[in-house]
């Protein structure tokens, strides 16, 4: 039977809803026989990627905690090596105002042996 022939046998309006129900069942079976299996693929793609981006963000995460670490006893390290190099400076200054001061009460002595040798004294 022709469409025309349908349509003055039965009516547009019926002619057109028996046609969106036959486009409403071919999409239906489309949709479940061809997309829905893509979809459930791309959702198992897709939950193997989170879990890859889980184990990435973790391994950062963790790689953060070690270099933070490190830079955090690199810095204890060069902290302890000043404070070592201030104590070492401190020694040195401390050692020759000890110099210093002995050389002072030598020159003191001696020139005081001076003015008693001087002035005829023994």
């Amino acid at each position: 039977m022709d469409v025309v022939e349908l349509i003055n046998k039965y009516g547009f309006p019926i002619v057109m809803a028996v046609g969106m129900g036959w486009i409403i069942k071919y999409v239906w079976e489309w949709c479940t026989k061809e997309v829905k299996p893509v979809i459930g693929e791309a959702n198992t793609v897709l939950i193997a990627l989170i879990d890859r981006i889980r184990m990435l963000d973790n391994d950062l995460i963790r790689l953060n905690q070690k270099v933070n670490t490190v830079l955090h006893l690199r810095g204890k390290m060069i902290e302890s090596e000043r404070v070592m190099e201030g104590v070492k400076v401190e020694r040195e200054a401390a050692v020759k105002f000890q110099e210093a001061v002995s050389m002072g009460t030598k020159k003191k002595e001696k020139s005081e042996d001076d003015k008693a040798a001087a002035s005829g004294e023994s």
